[in-house]
This record gives structure tokens, sequence and C-alpha cells, in this order.
């Protein structure tokens, strides 16, 4: 099975990173936040990788490209301009980096990836989302529901501190720091998809979270898989820094390799 990276917008909410590289190479720990992706789809036996690319989509395929050069010890024999390899520690992933252009939308990116995906079920996530997600648990949901689209839903927690105040009063009765969210579910990327979701991509600027999945939706196509555990998205600097301090901490949530 491959997954599919969306990874080429422009990450205007963290523009103090993205100015300079794309949101999916922003690092935490030292590493692209999309090779964190790929770690968690690799957990679970994923390795053949489609990553559709836009913006400063150059920077990815520079990276691929010395990838195993920089994992691996190597000897340079300089008067001869040749180059030994020796050891290496690298993933066993195939990795392909489609450039599908600056304005394209989240759906156009899908379809222009559809030659390589080919005609058969795949994954599909945003590059800028991790989790410790159970992907075989996900597909094989997917399969029984028998859906064109499945999509892992999560349930937010509250961003901001809460205040219980007393009634008519200017007191505060409790201070909340990390509160629950409001209970509802929301689309945590980490989709399932069947390849017959093409046919409802009708170009370049369909936007997926909208026609595609509301069309399938009203279908009665599209299944939800609640997943409860940890997920974080980096949609600004203060989620980088977030996830900066957690994987800091030797046990970071999303670590299940």
């Amino acid at each position: 099975m491959k997954a599919v990276i969306l990874a080429g917008g422009f990450g205007t909410r963290i523009s103090e990173e993205s100015a300079v590289r794309p949101k999916p190479m922003v690092e935490i720990g030292g590493k692209p936040i999309i090779w964190h992706i790929m770690k968690i789809y690799d957990a679970h036996g994923i390795r053949d990788f489609v990553i559709a690319a836009g913006y400063k989509g150059d920077v990815i395929k520079e990276y691929f490209a010395s990838y195993f050069l920089h994992r691996s010890d190597v000897t340079f024999d300089l008067a001869a301009n040749s180059m030994t390899m020796h050891s290496s520690v690298v993933e066993p992933w195939r990795v392909t980096v489609l450039d599908t252009g600056l304005d394209t939308m989240t759906g156009g990116r899908i379809l222009l990836a559809r030659k390589h995906i080919g005609e058969e079920t795949f994954c599909l996530t945003y590059g800028d989302c991790v989790a410790a997600l159970d992907v075989s648990a996900l597909v094989d949901f997917h399969r029984r529901e028998r859906a064109t689209v499945t999509v892992t839903a999560i349930q937010p927690p509250g961003r901001f501190g809460a205040l219980s105040l007393e009634p008519g009063g200017g007191r505060i009765e409790r201070f909340h720091e990390k509160p629950d969210g409001d209970g509802g579910w929301v689309n945590g990327g980490f989709f399932v998809v069947e390849p017959g979701v093409f046919d409802h991509i009708a170009d370049e600027q369909t936007i997926w979270e909208r026609e595609p999945l509301e069309r399938l939706a009203e279908e009665g196509k599209l299944a939800a898989y609640r997943h409860t555990g940890y997920w974080q998205n980096m949609d600004s600097l203060r989620d980088k820094m977030v996830l900066e301090e957690q994987w800091a901490s030797g046990s970071p949530g999303w670590k299940i390799w």
C-alpha cells in the first residue's frame, strides 16, 4: 500500500519557518516533520510514499536525494575523485516527489498523483500532523466499513485555559489550565482512500475537504475511524515549540517506532 502526503502548501501561519523551506520540512528534533510522519507509516509496514509537493518542493527533493549519503559512512578519495560507501542506516523507503504546482488545491494535488498511485487502496495524510495512530487498525476498519474514504476523527483539547466564574460575581471559582475540548469530532487527517474517489475530484482547483468529502458523506460512503490517542498538528510556531519540547523529553507521544 502507498501513502500519499500532501506537502505543497505555503505554510503561511508558520512563516517564521516556511519562508526558507516548505512546512513539511520544518524540523522537530533535527528531522523534518515529514520524516516523523513517514516513520509512523513505516511502523505499520507502509514504505512506498508519494509526496505531492508544491511550494519550495526542491527542498524536499534535495533532502531525499542526499538522504542515503547523510546516513552512511563514506570514504572520499579526493585525488581519484571517487567515493566509497560503507555501512548505512537507512529505511527501506521508496519515495516519489511530485511537483503539483504552487496554487493547486488539496484535491487537485491528489488528482495529479493518480498515475503514481494506481488503481488500489491508498493512505493519505497532510504533511504537518503526527499521531500515535494504529495505521493497521485504521486500514482494517476501512475495509470492514467498505467505505470509499475513511477519515481519522479526533477530539482536540481546548487551546486556551478556561475560567469558571461565580454566578453574577467577579471572582473566579476555578481555573482550568488544559481543559477538554467541546467534545466535537474533527478531521485529523490520516485517511484511507479507494481509487474510486478520483471520480469525485473535478480538477486541480478542487478542495479535498469540501466537495469530494461532502458529497461522499451525503452518499453514505465516508467513514470515520475514532482515534482517542495522541494527535498534534504543527499549524504555528507555538505548535512547533510544543512538538520540540515533547521530542526533547525522550518520549514524544507520536513515536510508535
